[in-house]
């Protein structure tokens, strides 16, 4: 889900901006070895002002400029996950941040007026408001325009950077696909215009095979062919390489998958992902799998110059990643690394730390309710507008009253109403007798 270079998530900011904090890392890395490349003109201007005042609607108490729509989406996203029906104002207010040529922007303070060309179109936050909206239903002309300008910027490669016209990267054709998916397209039936190229011909430019150093076998780079393993790149891209998106479905009782890492006996490199993207989620599958083994079931991550600590929001999405390959023994360790440790992290970095694991839970088949102690559905619900209403299948209400149509009131009157019946029968009949 996260994109970027090894960052450790700032005390004072969101999950979300350490993802696109780290992606900015990534981009400037890259011009320190190229000499060329600039970071997405994202991070240099932001979508609009900081506001004074929060929007109604909007989840998370913390500045949205770069972060809003992402935010928004994985909040609600895992919400539908687990049965509840989002606040009508909070799906208002994704909707409404929407272009009008279909793309997104991190945060509009003022949706009525028009994007202008200054306005930064992001396709991370485009494909992530797609995967809500879709999920959700009732916005098919908002996908439909949004899907649409994400084939309008595909790269030549068959990729996606964040931003339109820079070079692709591993992360964000990852959430493209998902956001293809998501809509009802296949991703590999949507190629550049120029070249012909799939978006998985382009994830697999970053697949380091044989060639890369021993450690690395199978890794996806951010970016740059040759760079540097990454984890967070790793995870995003074996989740897209089996056409998958935030969210993924437990795997079912019983099902499991053991992982088996590249290998690079006589030409097994050929064979295990060089040109097979279920291939290559197999070898990242296997990167992850030796990362989180080596760190105590965790990833790592540091702030240039910092010591590395955990990474609990690339742990999460390793967990999905695991899970997409119908690793269920493999992402179980790590999930119970994030059941025991995770409460905090979620808890200082607001709605999309929730989400993702809530997404996490879902993927693994486990309850996001009860999660080391936790309710993440009551905790993420609490950082936003009341839900609407609770899903028939979870039984519960938002509130988490026990639903299902006969509430204690429901129950009360039917028996007065009983009751009221049941006298005048008997009051007619006495008046009968005499």
């Amino acid at each position: 889900m996260a994109p970027m270079a090894s960052m450790a998530h700032p005390a004072p900011s969101t999950h979300s901006v350490a993802f696109l904090a780290r992606r900015a890392a990534t981009a400037l890395a890259a011009v320190a070895v190229l000499g060329a490349a600039a970071a997405p003109a994202a991070y240099a201007d932001s979508a609009s002002a900081s506001p004074k005042k929060l929007p109604d609607g909007l989840y998370g108490t913390k500045d949205p400029q770069y972060d809003g729509v992402w935010r928004q989406s994985l909040a609600l996203l895992a919400q539908d996950t687990v049965g509840i029906r989002p606040a009508a104002s909070a799906v208002q207010w994704l909707a409404g941040q929407q272009c009008a040529d279909g793309s997104f922007t991190a945060f509009r303070a003022e949706p009525g007026t028009p994007c202008d060309a200054k306005t930064p179109r992001d396709t991370n936050q485009t494909a992530a408001a797609v995967q809500a909206l879709a999920a959700l239903g009732g916005h098919g002309d908002t996908v439909k325009k949004a899907v649409s300008w994400l084939e309008s910027v595909q790269n030549d490669d068959g990729g996606w950077s964040s931003m339109a016209g820079s070079a692709s990267d591993a992360n964000s054709t990852s959430v493209v696909i998902g956001a293809l998916a998501a809509a009802g397209e296949k991703p590999r039936s949507v190629t550049s215009k120029k070249g012909g190229k799939t978006p998985y011909d382009a994830l697999l430019t970053f697949r380091l095979g044989c060639e890369a150093k021993e450690g690395a076998h199978g890794a996806f780079t951010f970016q740059l062919k040759g760079a540097a393993p990454n984890a967070d790149a790793t995870a995003a891209a074996a989740t897209g390489a089996l056409g998958k998106g935030f969210v993924v479905e437990p795997a079912g009782k019983g099902a499991d998958t053991p992982v088996k890492p590249l290998s690079c006996k006589d030409g097994d490199d050929k064979k295990a992902g060089s040109s097979d993207p279920a291939q290559a989620a197999e070898g990242g599958a296997g990167y992850l799998v030796a990362q989180l083994g080596k760190n105590g079931q965790h990833l790592l991550s540091a702030m240039p110059g910092a010591k590395e600590q955990p990474d609990v929001g690339n742990t999460a999405d390793a967990v999905v990643a695991l899970a997409a390959g119908a690793h269920t023994t493999a992402a179980a360790k790590p999930l119970k690394w994030l059941e025991k440790n995770a409460a905090g992290w979620a808890k200082q970095n607001g709605p999309a730390a929730y989400a993702q694991l809530v997404l996490a839970a879902h993927a693994t088949g486990t309850d996001p309710r009860s999660f080391g102690g936790t309710d993440l559905v009551a905790a993420l619900n609490a950082t936003g507008p009341a839900p609407a209403a609770a899903a028939a299948k979870d039984g519960k209400d938002a509130d988490g009253s026990q639903g299902g149509g006969f509430g204690l009131v429901w129950i009360i009157g039917i028996g007065l109403a009983i009751g009221a019946g049941i006298g005048f029968l008997l009051s007619s009949r006495k008046k009968t007798q005499l």
